[in-house]
């Protein structure tokens, strides 16, 4: 690496480089930050922190043509009367908020969401 260090009052303050070795440098500091990450979700995964979602559930969720408390429900292995009666919800209360015809009030959210195990804003629709 051939950098150019100035001084300020005897000492090191800036070092200058070449543009190609300053791009080479952000991509090694972008793969080391992806290694770390990559270390982080192993170490969230086997301590059952974090789990694994299957591309076609998260197909599902990004495209938008289900509700996510559908799409979440299903995986989950739910039906909708099983999730009521886990959630303290009315089955008829899901099937509107999964039609799109309620949203659903914070309460009743935060039931489903510990349910399902996920978080409420995964059962947002965006």
């Amino acid at each position: 690496m051939s950098a150019q260090i100035i001084e300020r009052e005897g000492k090191p303050e800036y070092a200058v480089l070449p543009y190609d070795e300053y791009l080479n440098l952000l991509t090694l500091a972008e793969s080391s930050q992806d290694a770390s990450d990559a270390r982080e979700a192993m170490v969230e995964l086997a301590s059952d922190e974090d789990e694994v979602i299957p591309a076609n559930i998260v197909g599902r969720l990004i495209s938008g043509d289900d509700h996510p408390l559908r799409v979440w429900r299903e995986y989950r292995e739910f039906t909708q009367e099983a999730l009521g009666h886990v959630a303290g919800v009315g089955k008829s209360y899901i099937s509107q908020i999964e039609a799109g015809n309620k949203s659903g009030s914070a309460k009743v959210l935060k039931a489903l969401a510990g349910a399902l195990q996920v978080d409420i804003d995964d059962l947002l629709v965006e």
